[in-house]
This record gives structure tokens, C-alpha cells and sequence, in this order.
């Protein structure tokens, strides 16, 4: 027997009977060898963490664009802090870690530079549209490897899709990260605005911090423990009403009062004009593609759509330089 066998042998003994059992996955695309160690729900997770996409992660824009100092969120560090939430709710509830924090892990990897701003870019510019969830599935099905995607489990992908709010993913691995998604970002971008000065504390209404907290800390805690308390045993992931309806609302006060606010989407004017230029430019200039993205044509894919994704997979850094490199004359360049 491997370590494999052993390990899916000990998932069924210590698992609830609601968890997605790694040996009963619904498999990958392209049959594969097994690992003689990793079950493949652990073996997906280190697939996306050793991914390109994952490590662009780091110089992607969460809420704030370029901004001053060293301790604002980055698409990177938003993904870590959900996989962190998810796996301790899925520890609690004896779901698979495994499968969660591959979903989490997993999740962003879609968007583009310059945060939802870009993701707007794109949708306008791309017939069919975009959307960051399903750019995701895009790079672990056929984007990252040069073009020989990743090869997920179907449980993965499912997560990765679904995992926002007009839809539910099939496990209740996956319907943690969908929670803890929201869970992670409304809590850091109330950090990050006040850190910004463009909240404090007591601006936040003070029913809402009546029952949620009244720091990042202690709505962390209520949150995470109101999804485990009324989930233990059950073959869902649920919250309470009025704590559900707390988050739900706190959600609608940070998109009036920080997404949508001009001190930190101030900048999202030059960064939409940026983008567009790009794309404008590529669409003129294929062959200035790189060679993974003029075979992707070659091979019957529709222009705009291989010029988004590799619009979409550029760092913040990377789309100006970019940008710099065929808009400013040489020698006004910034080195």
C-alpha cells in the first residue's frame, strides 16, 4: 500500500461524512498516473502554488492602486488570507483541507492587473466578456504550461468557478472559500482603508459593529465561528440570519464608501486608458504577441480573446512597462 492509499484510507476515518473524499474525485480532463504520495486534491494545490500565474499574483492590485507603503494587500496576499480562513473553518467542520486550500490557492489567479478596474477593461474590449472566475479555469486548463494547463481535478476547477456570489459551487469544500473569499476581503479592505485614512472604526455603523466587532480581529472571529457553529454536521455551509445579513450589509457600506471611493480609485481612470491602449495596440500588432499567444491564433483562437489573456495575465508593473515601452519616446522613459 503507498502513503497515497494510506492517506485516503485515513481520510475516511477522520473526515465528516460530508467531506469530498479524495479517492472518490470525479478525476481529471486527461488520465494521469497517480502520485505514490500526494492525494490529488494536495497534489492540485501545489500544482497552482508552484504556478506562474500564482507568483504574478504578488504584483496585482487588490483594492488599492500604487499605494504608499509596504503593508496594502496585493492579489497575493488577499489569497493567502483566504485559504487561511477557509482551512481553519474546514478543520473545525473535518472537511478536505486539501481540496480547500487548492481552491483558494486557486481562485484569483484570473485577474488582471489593476484590479477590478482591468477586469472591466476586458469585459468591455473581449467579445463574450470576462470575467475573472472564469480567466481562472482558463489558466489551469490551458493558459499556464504553455498551453498544456495544469490538469485540476474537476472538484478544483468546480471551486474555482463558482467561487462568487451569483453562484454555488458542488462541494462544501468549495462553499467555504466562497464564504471565505468575502469573509477575507471586506475584513482587509476596512484594514487597508483605514490604514489609507479613508475610514475609521466608528465610521462604520454602529449596528453593524454591534454584531460583527468592532476591529478586523474580532469580526474575523465572529464570522469564522458563525460559519462553523451552525455548519457543524451538516451537509452545507450556512451563517446565521442576522450575522449573514451583518457581512451582506457591511459589504454594501464598503462599496459605497471605499470601492467606489476617488482616493482609492482615483488612479482607475489612467490605468482603464492604459489597458485599453494596449489592447488597441495588440489588436493592431499580433505578432508582437509572445510566440505561446501567436500559436494560440494560429491554432483558430479568436484575437481579442488571446490578446485579454495576455492582457490579463501581466502584473500592474508589467502592463506599464508595456505601455511605456511602445506610448513614451525612449527618452522620457522612467528607468
Amino acid at each position: 500500500m503507498t502513503i497515497r492509499e494510506r492517506m485516503e484510507r485515513m481520510e475516511h476515518s477522520t473526515l465528516s461524512p460530508y467531506a469530498t473524499f479524495s479517492e472518490n474525485s470525479i478525476g481529471r480532463d486527461r488520465p494521469e498516473p497517480q502520485c505514490d504520495i500526494r492525494p490529488v486534491f494536495q497534489r492540485d494545490r501545489d500544482r497552482i502554488l508552484h504556478s506562474k500565474a500564482f507568483r504574478r499574483l504578488k504584483n496585482k492590485t487588490q483594492v488599492f492602486l500604487t499605494p504608499k507603503g509596504d503593508h496594502y494587500r496585493t492579489r497575493l496576499s488577499h489569497t493567502l488570507e483566504v485559504s487561511q480562513n477557509a482551512r481553519t473553518i474546514a478543520k473545525a467542520l473535518r472537511l478536505n483541507e486539501d481540496l480547500v486550500e487548492a481552491i483558494a490557492l486557486g481562485h484569483d489567479l484570473g485577474h488582471t492587473p489593476f484590479g477590478h478596474a482591468g477586469e472591466a477593461v476586458l469585459n468591455k474590449l473581449c467579445e463574450g466578456g470576462f470575467k475573472h472566475n472564469e480567466q481562472s479555469v482558463r489558466i489551469v486548463e490551458i493558459l499556464e504550461k504553455n498551453g498544456e494547463g495544469l490538469n485540476l481535478t474537476w472538484e478544483v476547477r468546480d471551486g474555482i468557478l463558482n467561487h462568487q456570489t451569483r453562484t454555488m459551487p458542488n462541494t462544501l469544500e468549495g462553499r467555504i472559500v466562497r464564504f471565505s473569499d468575502k469573509i477575507a476581503y471586506i475584513n482587509h479592505d476596512i484594514d487597508d482603508a483605514i490604514r489609507g485614512r479613508i475610514l475609521t472604526e466608528e465610521d462604520i455603523p454602529f449596528e453593524l459593529r454591534a454584531i460583527l466587532g468592532n476591529s478586523t480581529t474580532e469580526r474575523l472571529d465572529t464570522l469564522i465561528h458563525n460559519i462553523i457553529t451552525n455548519s457543524m454536521d451538516k451537509n452545507d455551509i450556512i451563517m446565521s440570519a442576522d450575522v449573514l445579513e451583518a457581512m451582506q450589509d457591511l459589504r454594501k457600506f464598503m462599496f459605497t464608501n471605499v470601492y467606489r471611493n476617488s482616493s482609492a480609485k482615483g488612479e482607475e481612470v489612467k490605468a482603464k486608458e492604459l489597458l485599453e491602449r494596449l489592447f488597441e495596440y495588440y489588436m493592431k500588432h499580433p505578432m508582437e504577441l509572445p510566440a505561446q499567444y501567436t500559436n494560440m491564433m494560429a491554432n483558430g483562437g479568436k484575437q481579442d480573446r488571446v490578446v485579454c489573456d495576455y492582457i490579463a495575465g501581466m502584473t500592474d508593473q508589467y502592463a506599464t512597462a508595456k505601455f511605456s515601452e511602445y506610448f513614451v519616446p525612449k527618452a522620457w522613459q522612467v528607468n
